[in-house]
């Protein structure tokens, strides 16, 4: 009969095969641990993007427009809402403002809820019901800012969904982001164009259809992908709008 150690399930496992296997175990934990940490090290820095709780809730009086997802003109601002700062607006979880938004475009109108920011690009997530977003009947009336036109752009860069963008997820970018973000983005997120190089000094462009409709449903396929563009730009307040030419969209290697 041969000395050679072997092993039956129900026997357990004999000493001379003890130290073969825990050296194999140890080699392939060691193994996962060095691809998992290699993976990691390729993907794109998250950035500082997350909701603000720490600056508790936000409450802010402005005049919405619709361009064609809500905004907030802030003409009196707060401790951290800059005054004359455009915030973007969004429902809860992945979720639009507009169906609450609707009926107060042109209005003055008071809004609380959660702060998301990421840089320059940031919004809130309003609370539920009228203590999310209410007329502010008792608010001298305060026109929106004139639309300006920037003129035609090209780029390259990324349509993202402006609240997982916006620190709602992390990375919140990516192909590996692209389901979520297009099923946001169908759901009235607003989605956003995040550029490689800066317009104006900004990387972040809401993005609007011609005439201010919703974004084309021809761009939702290329949600999440790395392409190049062209595209008119508009300043609404401190905010840029992109309307983009979706015969011009290619993907970029």
């Amino acid at each position: 009969m041969s000395e050679r150690p072997f092993f039956v399930g129900y026997l357990g496992l004999p000493k001379g095969l003890r130290g073969f296997v825990f050296s194999v175990a140890a080699i392939l934990v060691a193994g996962a641990g060095l691809v998992s940490a290699t993976i990691a090290l390729t993907q794109d820095d998250p950035g500082e993007g997350a909701f603000r709780f720490d600056l508790a809730r936000q409450t802010v009086t402005g005049v919405v427009e619709l361009t064609p997802t809500p905004l907030l003109h802030v003409p009196e601002g707060s401790e951290h809402v800059a005054v004359g700062h455009t915030l973007m607006l969004s429902g809860g979880g992945k979720n639009g403002a507009l169906p609450r938004a609707r009926a107060l475009e042109g209005q003055m109108a008071t809004v609380s809820g959660s702060l998301l920011t990421r840089g320059a690009l940031d919004m809130i997530q309003l609370r539920g019901g009228n203590n999310g977003l209410s007329a502010a009947e008792e608010a001298a009336p305060v026109a929106p800012p004139p639309p300006e036109p920037q003129g035609r752009w090209r780029q390259a860069g990324e349509i993202c969904d402006g609240k997982c963008a916006a620190g709602a997820m992390r990375p919140g970018r990516g192909i590996g982001h692209k389901a979520w973000a297009k099923l946001c983005i169908v759901n009235g997120l607003p989605p956003v164009f995040v550029s490689t190089q800066p317009v104006h000094g900004a990387e972040f462009m809401l993005i609007a259809g011609e005439g201010d409709n919703p974004m084309p449903a021809a761009l939702y396929d290329w949600v999440a992908e790395y392409v190049t563009l062209e595209g008119d730009i508009t300043r609404h307040g401190d905010l840029l709008v992109l309307t983009v030419d979706t015969a011009t969209i290619e993907r970029t290697p």
